[in-house]
This record gives C-alpha cells, sequence and structure tokens, in this order.
C-alpha cells in the first residue's frame, strides 16, 4: 500500500536518513525503535513533509512522489494519505477539545462544520473524553491532551497514522491511558507507523519492528524475534541496555 525507496534527509551535511527502503501493508502496525539521534522522528516527519526529504520516492496507491521535485498539489494529496500524532500534543491552545479534533475535517479535508462536530463529539466519546469537550488544552492533563491528539488522526480515517513518541513529553502517571488507547487504534487495524522507547508496548502492538541505527533500518522484523534473537550486533548492544534483565 506504502512504499518508500531511497528516502534521505542531511542536515549542515549531516545524512539523517541514508537511503531508507519500507514497504507498509494495509493494516500493518510497525513499531521504530532505536537510539535517539538516529533518524527515527525525522522518518516520520519526511513522510508526510513535516521537513522536506532530499532524495528519494513515496507512494500511496497510485500516488508516486518524487520528493526532490514535489510539487504543492502532490504534497496536498499525500498528507491526505496521513495524519501526525506529536510528542508535544500540537494541539490549538485557543480551541477546545472538539474544535481541535473537528478544526483539520473541516478546513483540510472539506468536511461541513456540522459534521466535524458532530464527529469530533464521537471520537471524544471514543477516548473517553466526551465529558471534557469544551475544555481547553490548558485545562487538560498531559495524558489527556495526548488523547485528543490522538482522536484528531483517528477522526481523519487516514491511511496511515504516523505516531511520533505518544508517551515521551508525559508524566509517567499517564502513560498507560496512552499506551492503552493507541492499543484500542491498533485493534482496530489501524495502519500505523509508530517511534516509541517502551519495548513492553512495542513487543505488544506491532506485527513488525524496524531498528534503525545511523539513518538506516539496520534490522526488522516480527516481535519475537527482534526482542529474543537479533542478529545484528548493535540491536543486541541496544536491548542489552533498553531492557529489563
Amino acid at each position: 500500500m506504502i512504499r518508500v525507496r531511497g528516502l534521505t534527509k542531511s542536515y549542515n551535511g549531516h545524512k539523517v536518513l541514508d537511503g531508507i527502503d519500507l514497504d507498509i501493508e494495509k493494516g500493518e502496525r510497525i513499531v521504530i525503535i532505536g537510539p535517539s539521534g538516529t533518524g527515527k522522528s525525522t522518518l516520520l516527519r519526511t513522510l508526510n513533509f513535516l521537513e522536506q526529504p532530499d532524495a528519494g520516492t513515496i507512494g500511496f496507491d497510485d500516488l508516486n512522489i518524487d520528493v526532490a521535485k514535489a510539487k504543492v498539489k502532490e504534497i496536498q494529496q499525500l498528507r491526505l494519505h496521513t495524519a501526525f500524532v506529536f510528542q508535544n500534543y500540537a494541539l490549538f491552545a485557543n480551541k477546545t477539545a472538539r474544535e481541535n479534533i473537528a478544526e483539520g475535517l473541516h478546513v483540510v479535508r472539506g468536511v461541513s462544520k456540522s459534521e466535524a462536530l458532530a464527529r469530533a463529539d464521537a471520537i471524544l466519546g471514543e477516548i473517553g473524553l466526551a465529558d471534557r469537550a469544551d475544555a481547553y488544552p490548558s485545562a487538560l492533563s498531559g495524558g489527556q491532551q495526548q488523547r485528543v491528539g490522538i482522536g484528531r488522526a483517528m477522526a481523519s480515517h487516514v491511511d496511515l497514522m504516523l505516531v511520533d513518541e505518544p508517551t515521551s513529553a508525559l508524566d509517567p502517571e499517564w502513560v498507560e491511558e496512552v499506551l492503552q488507547l493507541m492499543g484500542k487504534v491498533a485493534a482496530a487495524h489501524q495502519t500505523m507507523l509508530i517511534v516509541t522507547h517502551e519495548m513492553r508496548f512495542a513487543r505488544d502492538i506491532a506485527d513488525r519492528v524496524l531498528f534503525m541505527e545511523g539513518g538506516r533500518i539496520v534490522e526488522q522484523g516480527p516481535p519475537e524475534k527482534i526482542f529474543t534473537a537479533p542478529a545484528d550486533p548493535r540491536l543486541q548492544q541496544f536491548l542489552r541496555k533498553v531492557l529489563p534483565d
């Protein structure tokens, strides 16, 4: 369903993505793990042009984009296939939880305002925040804000949900509620590409785990293989550091 070929990205001469090739099947849940600074979040951000890739191609069904020559219309079409869940929630401070979910549906996707608000209310019910529909982000906990961010992505019914370390900005007490919601989204067969440092979550939710190091996909496979029989020495070293004894 989704095809990435030769994707590269550099900053000040430093190659952060070094020729990424990746196929993602419909309904597949892929989790990316690896050390900090190895290109995991950059990969997600380049897939919908939050950051401009330098070279490579990205394809969704019949849409195939040469990223170095991408036109504005092509980027807009690409973004209609994706939704992004940010580390820091990225909610509009001057809009309620309901409005934060409805805004993108109405402005970006052309859904009528009344339908967008109705869909937002339905999503708020699904994520357990129906009673907080009129609350502004400042009145919500970090866990509630991230659930609204996830709800916003859910409402778009996109081909691919890009999730960038959804618990990294949360206090420990809010982590579990966000992980439970992510599990609920995954159980609905939403195609997902997730960056996380939560290894238990990665093991439980993933159909496939990618290990990135040095801007490359070094090893990939089903979670049982990655976590119990890793082949690459760099992955073995990484897991020794992050997994409990």
